[in-house]
């Protein structure tokens, strides 16, 4: 029997000049001949055809009016898709390009990219964008949308390019095209009278971006990043596949607002930068006791897990980071000193080499191994000042870190025994979501192919061993050794890499580190570097937005208050802080004039987690009214039952 045209829709490679696509799923269709993928996406359904705003043509975003004149695999892009939200976004900053052309002729366009959460577009003009303007901006983009101007390609001869980019004025663009390769086409787009350079794709038109954007802020920029050239005006905005994820983004941005760690720090008196130190934290007293709580609870865990604990200088001499390797590739990231012997030191970075000068400071046995050892190790790190973010991001820093120094039989182990380690503090901390990336080799590296090699087998061999699932991130390694990445996941839905395990088996060898083996020879130990917070500063940063201030009992600076109700029980308010004090609680007593109303809202505003109200009655009967911030409930306790009630909730975990 023979196929008719209709059956062998899947498989026609018979037919004279056809064109084969073949779809994600591995079905394939064929075409009597050259095809746009809107046709492609046609030919599979309606409700296709409707969604879809761009292809992949042979793993590469395309227009969907590309034309296809070869067998091909051909996937179709919707707005839904990472790659389509993308295109959404580079379109929104097109549009509001033509908006700003409309609105004030005289500026001139230079770039506009999408971003992770929207886009921008950087444009020279003399005066200086206004909030009134970014309204203004926003009002006719959303008139360019409703025109649903086609955006359709063209392929220009550069000479033709230079001339019209500057016959409109247009200098930006046309200096950049004499820096795009000669082999490489041209292209420019056209909606409406707007023509702009861009290697696309696109979407079909202005009407396909929807109205789920916003413009947000204006920032300073380099033509080309580059503070020699001249400034221009980035303007920001934001795009969203729906009104519905806009408004969830936006809701987002203001609760980010309100739990900033900065305005937090500043209201709740826990920190403070200055200008007398920039990128270091002056700690205020709640501060501190939040940090020695946590660095208490690590230590905890780290003696659990079998780590010693030990301490590093702060400044090395340079031949020692010479040797590792960092004076050649992190140097400008070091702060460098000169004794009055004219010895060059360094403020250390990072705690590795030191580690392993303790390491090696006697002959050391297999049986030793593996040996953990932990600091809380202070490190400084020459940060550009505009990369500084209130304690996120800071040049003088505490990390928790660690070196295992073990064999390669060991490797695989001991990265179980790690992630589990780590995992469970997470959980401590409140974070259940946690995403591992497996990052290799970067292109500033030391070391030979095989020591990569070796590596990043080992490593991905141990995290596959821990059962954790992971993601790739090629390049992303540290320069002497692959690591894997531990990401958590806040209230916000934000990530933080926090946590690394990196695999070394060079610094040790370049420090002349060993060990005598089994066979009675010696060996370099492979060092495992490791890290849970990251630094103590940024996580507590991460920890004050996760719960907006409001920490769990065993972590909050200040863990109650006992607030009078009356004069006469001002007495028993103190003995009562006195007894909880007395049980490591971190109590006091407000025995001011003020109302209890006025006191219960100034405490719960400084987020202490419980507060007990103690008045004629309760001073008469030992009793305290105990109230839980956030709720307007009370509920009356013996003052026993309530001390005996509060040290276990108080407790630190594991």
């Amino acid at each position: 029997m023979s196929d008719s045209p209709a059956r062998n829709a899947n498989s026609p490679a018979i037919l004279s000049g056809a064109v084969v696509i073949t779809l994600p799923d591995g079905s394939r269709r064929g075409f009597p001949g050259p095809v746009t993928g809107a046709d492609v996406a046609a030919a599979i359904g309606p409700g296709l055809a409707k969604a879809a705003i761009a292809i992949k043509l042979d793993g590469r975003p395309r227009d969907l009016a590309s034309l296809i004149d070869h067998d091909a695999a051909v996937a179709i892009i919707t707005r839904e898709m990472p790659e389509g939200l993308q295109i959404l976004r580079h379109d929104a900053a097109h549009v509001m390009a033509e908006a700003v052309k409309e609105l004030y002729p005289e500026t001139q366009v230079t770039f506009g990219p999408a971003t992770e959460t929207g886009f921008y577009y950087d444009f020279a003009r003399a005066e200086s964008f206004t909030p009134d303007d970014l309204a203004k901006i926003e009002e006719r983009m959303r008139d360019i949308v409703k025109r649903d101007e086609a955006i359709t390609r063209e392929v220009w001869d550069r000479g033709q390019a230079v001339a019209f980019f500057q016959g409109i004025g247009e200098r930006y663009k046309a200096e950049y095209i004499g820096e795009i390769p000669p082999d490489e086409e041209l292209s420019v787009y056209r909606q409406g009278d707007f023509v702009d350079l861009c290697t696309g794709p696109h979407l079909p038109s202005t009407g396909r971006l929807g109205q789920a954007f916003k413009l947000m802020t204006v920032a300073g920029a380099y033509w080309r990043g580059d503070p020699r050239n001249a400034q221009l005006q980035r303007v920001y905005g934001t795009a969203w596949p729906s009104q519905k994820e806009l408004d969830q983004y936006l809701f987002q941005l203001e609760e980010a607002e309100r739990r900033d760690h900065r305005r937090l720090g500043r209201e709740l008196d826990l920190f403070h930068l200055g200008e007398e130190a920039v990128g270091s934290v002056f700690w205020h007293p709640k501060g501190w006791t939040i940090y020695r709580t946590i660095e208490a609870y690590m230590r905890r865990r780290l003696d659990q897990a079998g780590y010693q604990e030990v301490k590093g200088p702060l400044l090395l001499d340079r031949s020692l980071w010479e040797a590792t390797g960092h004076w050649e590739n992190f140097r400008e990231n070091m702060f460098i000193a000169e004794s009055r012997d004219e010895r060059v030191l360094a403020v250390k970075p990072m705690n590795c080499p030191g580690h392993v000068l303790i390491f090696k400071n006697r002959l050391r046995s297999y049986r030793e191994l593996p040996l953990r050892l932990a600091e809380f190790g202070s490190c400084h790190r020459n940060e550009p000042s505009g990369a500084l973010h209130g304690i996120m991001r800071v040049r003088g820093f505490t990390q928790d870190d660690a070196h295992i120094f073990c064999t390669q039989d060991q490797v695989t182990g001991e990265a179980i025994e790690f992630c589990k380690l780590l995992l469970s503090i997470y959980r401590d901390f409140g974070f259940d979501d946690v995403a591992v990336k497996f990052s290799t080799r970067p292109e500033q590296r030391m070391g030979s192919d095989v020591y990569w090699n070796l590596a990043e087998a080992d490593l991905e061999a141990a995290v596959k061993a821990a059962g954790l699932p992971y993601t790739l991130n090629p390049g992303e390694g540290a320069f002497y050794g692959p690591k894997l990445e531990f990401v958590l996941r806040d209230a916000l839905g934000r990530d933080w890499q926090c946590g690394t395990l990196q695999l070394d088996f060079q610094m040790p060898e370049r420090l002349g580190a060993t060990y005598v083996g089994e066979d009675g020879a010696r060996h370099a130990p492979i060092m495992l570097h490791r890290a849970i917070l990251g630094s103590m500063e940024r996580f507590i940063g991460i920890l004050i937005e996760h719960y907006a201030g409001h920490f769990p009992l065993w972590l909050a600076p200040q863990q109650i208050i006992i607030a009078s109700i009356t004069e006469e029980a001002a007495g028993y308010g103190e003995e009562v802080a006195r007894e909880l004090r007395a049980q490591g609680l971190r109590a006091a007593a407000d025995a001011g004039n003020e109302k209890i109303g006025y006191k219960v809202r100034e405490h719960s505003l400084a987020k202490v987690p419980v507060i007990l109200a103690v008045g004629r009655r309760e001073a008469a009967q030992r009793m305290v009214s105990v109230r839980r911030l956030g709720s307007t409930a009370q509920e009356s306790l013996a003052l026993a039952d309530a001390v005996a009630r509060l040290i276990i909730e108080a407790s630190p975990p594991g």
